[in-house]
């Protein structure tokens, strides 16, 4: 399994201009939409289950990464969107640190393979990773960071 088959460049978002957690959930679910990725009904639905999922605990994970997922009933598989931010973001982490790094999954709630957790795993260990994460980071464009992604996996 790998990231690279479930984001799109579309779907990634360089230099993220929101400041609180439930408006950069929704600039980053926004080009899912845009991307057909979801459908418009979806993606309100989609940032209703991740606020509902952060309310029972942050996906800021630490080390300037978060995770937020959720499933959906309105889904096929699953959808990915990556968040990036040179300066940081403020996501309640567990380590009290900005997020530089946030990748949102969304998946179906009739998930028999287990996609959600295996790309859960998937990403969380990429994001051990001190140069993958950095790389992320400080990436320019969607295209670089895409590129990147598929470089490293």
């Amino acid at each position: 399994m790998r990231i690279a088959d479930f984001i799109s460049k579309e779907a990634i978002t360089i230099n993220i201009k929101s400041t609180t957690k439930k408006d950069i959930i929704q600039e980053l679910v926004g080009p899912l939409v845009k991307a057909r990725k979801l459908k418009k009904d979806a993606g309100e639905k989609a940032v209703k289950a991740l606020m509902d999922r952060e309310k029972r605990g942050t996906t800021g994970i630490g080390q300037g990464v978060a995770i937020p997922h959720a499933k959906l009933d309105k889904i096929k598989g699953a959808v990915l969107a990556l968040g990036c931010s040179a300066k940081g973001v403020e996501f309640n982490a567990l380590d009290g640190e900005a997020v530089h790094v946030i990748f949102l999954l969304l998946s179906s709630k009739d998930d028999k393979e287990g996609i959600h957790l295996k790309l859960l795993a998937k990403i969380a260990r990429s994001l051990k990773d001190k140069f993958f994460r950095s790389s992320l980071k400080e990436a320019k464009t969607s295209e670089e960071a895409l590129s990147f992604i598929e470089r490293e996996e």
